[in-house]
């Protein structure tokens, strides 16, 4: 087992889980079997009761776990299927030390951070680093671990500890250190300064690791002479030092490091039994990131309650991005805050209340993610109703539904709201994290969605939600023109509702978008994207693909339709 530590420094949020993500792309591309853990310092022991603002989005996982959102950037790259013990938490580490004292597993001897905090952590990430990932039950070969936080944070000491005892435990060659960390370009004088990455190198290495590679973030490309000092200070060759400037798309991060000879050098260092010749999984890559710069243009109002910080939404984003990809289109989001489009804005701030409407009434298609709470939710009943009657294509993860009655239209979602009817309209599940439905479940599905599932009979998706439709009311709903065509295999919870006369109207129950692929995009954004773009109706008629001119072509000049890279299926056998 060969393990890769990357580490960051100078900044959080510097974008360490990207080119830990891309580094296993790239690993993987070369045929190997690859697996990635990210270590989180907090203390809580998962991700699942950070509100959006904190910590971004939840990322939630085949086994339910709820975890940092840089696991769903593994997932996305890798196309693998991590579980909840892919993320090392310092909680985790402390709880299973605590529950070992207790039990008496220390045999009376005094409880310590080293070695019993470290040896903990390391017998974590060598027992995870061989968890198989793939269907076929092969061990993986490479473990990425992603060290949250930034070097000489107090809380990733006990760590980077347990990783200089690491080293010499599974000795030199099957241990390397990325070191990523930021080159800033004050405007002032648009110098390249190195001193940030010279000062977190030297306190990496006084704590006892020594970076194999440096990878600098930065604005624009290193010059050579910024190499070179980095090299002379940082006490490693200038083909150590990577330069990782911003690009037009997070997908361009393999290519970047695979044309500056990063596989060659893993092979040196680590003795990897790869070839280091083109590959043509890059080579999709490349074809894939391209398409950024195409003009044609789809807009999508993303309607919810934390956007003003857009992690929050993180793998909804990115489910937008592929399935835009996929035809061809630019994507061009358009956030809209749902408490903006409610009545009461209209009198305290009108000039936003008109500015949120414009922006959903110019959109191609309009999307309603999941929330928790109240706040906001009368904004988007009132963008849904809009959708509805306007026939704008939507989809609605986590329960949108319409229901027209004798006391008026009405949108629920994900809150309690009876409308005076003699049964409740929506189940409340549980409360609280632990209990909500995170596991991925089996659903059935037909019509539309079944059509873009690729009429498979049944489909795994992955669920977080404290509320679910009330079954009694089926009949209720059906005959107002709305269908439940997807179910649980035991047909007691509903999944997946479409409204008939309309060209594109889905809500589901769970969250599609934590399985999107950027080579094979979620299947009910994919047919939101297709129905914003006018191209779906098309789509379904041609035994769902796509026209000659939205396929991907290879340098060879044969082509792939988007049908069969994209994949309407989704199930896992």
């Amino acid at each position: 087992m060969k393990y890769i530590l990357v580490t960051g420094g100078v900044i959080s949020g510097i974008g360490k889980g990207i080119i830990a993500s891309s580094v296993g792309t790239i690993l993987k591309s070369c045929g190997l079997r690859v697996t990635a853990i990210k270590i989180d310092p907090y203390i809580n022991i998962d991700a699942g009761t950070f509100s959006p603002y904190e910590h971004g989005e939840v990322f939630v996982l085949d086994d339910g776990g709820e975890v940092d959102l840089d696991l769903g950037n593994y997932e996305r790259f890798l196309d693998i299927r991590l579980t909840k013990d892919n993320n090392l938490t310092t909680g985790k580490i402390y709880q299973s030390v605590i529950n070992k004292e207790r039990r008496g597993d220390y045999l009376g001897k005094t409880v310590q951070v080293v070695p019993h905090i470290t040896d903990a952590i390391q017998e974590w990430v060598m027992r995870q680093a061989r968890v198989p990932v793939d269907d076929d039950g092969v061990e993986p070969q490479i473990c990425v671990i992603e060290l949250g936080g930034t070097v000489g944070d107090i809380e990733s000491m006990p760590f980077i500890e347990a990783f200089r005892q690491f080293q010499f435990k599974v000795k030199r060659e099957n241990f390397c250190n990325i070191h990523v960390s930021l080159v800033p370009q004050p405007s002032a004088t648009g110098e390249q300064k190195t001193k940030p990455t010279q000062n977190s190198v030297r306190e990496l290495r006084g704590l006892g690791l020594s970076p194999d590679l440096i990878m600098c973030r930065c604005s624009t490309p290193l010059e050579n002479s910024v190499k070179e000092k980095i090299s002379m200070f940082c006490h490693v060759e200038p083909e150590q030092v990577i330069c990782v400037a911003d690009v037009s798309s997070i997908y361009r991060v393999p290519l970047l490091l695979e044309d500056q000879g990063v596989v060659g050098y893993f092979c040196q260092r680590l003795d990897l039994p790869i070839e280091t010749r083109p590959r043509k999984m890059l080579t999709k890559w490349k074809e894939m990131s391209d398409r950024y710069r195409l003009l044609e243009q789809c807009s999508i109002a993303l309607v919810g309650k934390y956007t003003k910080f857009t992690d929050s939404y993180a793998s909804v984003i990115k489910a937008l991005e592929h399935s835009a990809l996929a035809i061809s289109h630019k994507l061009e989001i358009k956030y809209i805050d749902s408490a903006d489009l409610e009545p009461n804005t209209l009198t305290e701030e009108p000039v936003k209340y008109h500015e949120a409407w414009q922006k959903l009434c110019s959109a191609d298609g309009i999307l309603v993610p999941g929330g928790f709470g109240v706040r906001g939710t009368e904004g988007k009943i009132q963008a849904i109703n809009w959708a509805r009657k306007q026939k704008k294509p939507f989809l609605g993860t986590e329960w949108a539904v319409s229901v027209a009655g004798s006391h008026g239209d009405a949108i629920i979602f994900t809150a309690r709201k009876t409308l005076k009817l003699s049964i409740p309209i929506i189940l409340h599940v549980h409360y609280m994290a632990k209990s909500m439905w995170t596991p991925a479940r089996q659903t059935s599905h037909s019509k539309i969605m079944g059509r873009l599932y690729g009429d498979v009979e049944y489909v795994d998706e992955r669920h977080r939600h404290r509320f679910e439709v009330n079954p009694e009311l089926k009949e209720h709903f059906e005959g107002k023109g709305f269908h439940f065509v997807g179910q649980d295999v035991e047909g007691e919870r509903m999944e997946v509702i479409e409204l008939d006369d309309h060209p594109y109207f889905v809500g589901v129950q769970y969250h599609p978008e934590f399985t999107s692929r950027p080579i094979k995009p979620s299947p009910p954004y994919f047919g939101l994207l297709l129905a914003s773009a006018g191209k779906l109706q098309s789509y379904l008629h041609k035994g769902c693909r796509l026209s000659p001119r939205d396929t991907y072509s290879d340098r060879s000049g044969s082509s792939t339709p988007d049908s069969e890279i994209a994949e309407c299926s989704i199930s896992q056998e």
